[in-house]
């Protein structure tokens, strides 16, 4: 007797058979709302042509085990693109060249994306179509401020005085000067002598 197993349920064993033998940037797209030919979309990416082949595998033979009836399978010759249908789940293996070529996620764009899994840089730039609960919930933060540098105290800057103490300086020695020169003005009206100058010192 056929085991049937849930979409969702389908869905995470795929991703787990992928993840079991190192396939990386794993994606599952929710195409639900796009087209009736299947629901989900599954892509991995492989490093040769012998680990496209053994994740496909991998993924028919988890699914055959679990009582899922497997349409077909197709691309096993070349090994750069291999699919592997299961009905409702349409899984995509492909080469890194292939896939940034073909760049499904591109074209399934309006679907649901899931967070991916084992991601590296190679999907690094296509990855923005982000599911709506990775949008409220981001798994970094953006826009984040560098905290500022610190200044050592030989080059900070000296508080700059404020203008009340120089115009102070500046009457006070206006008034000093202006005294001086009523000494020296009033001496000449009364025909004082005037000081002699001192020699400077040897």
């Amino acid at each position: 007797m056929t085991k049937q197993l849930t979409t969702l349920a389908k869905k995470k064993l795929v991703v787990a058979a992928l993840e079991d033998i190192k396939g990386r940037d794993i994606i599952a797209i929710d195409v639900r709302k796009i087209t009736s030919m299947f629901d989900w979309i599954v892509v991995a990416s492989a490093d040769s042509a012998r680990q496209t082949k053994a994740l496909a595998r991998h993924v028919r033979d988890t699914l055959k085990e679990a009582g899922c009836a497997i349409i077909g399978t197709e691309g096993e010759e070349g090994a750069e693109w291999v699919l592997v249908d299961s009905g409702d789940i349409v899984t995509h293996v492909m080469q890194p060249a292939v896939r940034t070529y073909y760049n499904l996620e591109e074209l399934w764009g309006e679907g649901k994306f899931d967070r991916p899994a084992n991601p590296t840089s190679l999907a690094g730039g296509r990855l923005a179509h982000a599911s709506e609960e990775e949008e409220e919930h981001p798994s970094l933060p953006h826009g984040k401020p560098k905290p500022r540098a610190k200044t050592s105290p030989t080059t900070r800057r000296k508080p700059a005085a404020t203008g009340a103490a120089p115009r102070a300086k500046t009457k006070s020695k206006t008034a000093t000067q202006a005294r001086t020169k009523t000494r020296k003005t009033a001496g000449t009206a009364t025909g004082a002598a005037k000081p002699r100058r001192r020699k400077p010192a040897a």
